[in-house]
């Protein structure tokens, strides 16, 4: 089966062409190489994907027929992703987003102010943790 379908099985990527935009982009390793959409991938290949800002690593099981449901995934790909990603990833979530226009130049002395006063705010309540 080509690594692209089965990203799309497993419900990885939402569609077949963005898992194979992913595979060009450099963001899909097989057994530790960077890979093509079309490469095929057998029982126990071990894969890593860069998916928001996470490398995930996965184990293929078994390869599915077709599109599996989401509860069906653990029978045919084990999740072996460091729980370290998977801080990281969380951390990610609950962190705010600052997300500035492109374009737009860098923030004024009053936007920078406010700024950091946000990431000061967040410091002290995961110190309260």
């Amino acid at each position: 089966m080509r690594i692209d379908s089965f990203l799309w099985c497993i419900r990885v990527f939402k569609s077949r062409n963005v898992a194979s935009q992913a595979c060009k982009k450099g963001q899909i390793q097989v057994n530790g190489q960077v890979t093509k959409p079309s490469r095929e991938v057998l029982p126990l290949d071990q894969l890593k994907i860069r998916k928001d800002q996470v490398w995930k690593s996965f184990e293929i099981i078994a390869l599915p027929k077709s599109r599996v449901g989401a509860k069906l995934v653990p029978l045919y790909a084990l999740d072996k992703t460091t729980p370290e990603e998977i801080a990281h990833l969380e951390l990610q979530q609950l962190a705010p987003g600052f997300k500035r226009d492109r374009g737009t130049g860098r923030p004024t002395k009053k936007e920078r102010r406010d700024i950091d006063e946000l990431l000061e705010d967040d410091d002290n309540t995961t110190e309260d943790l």
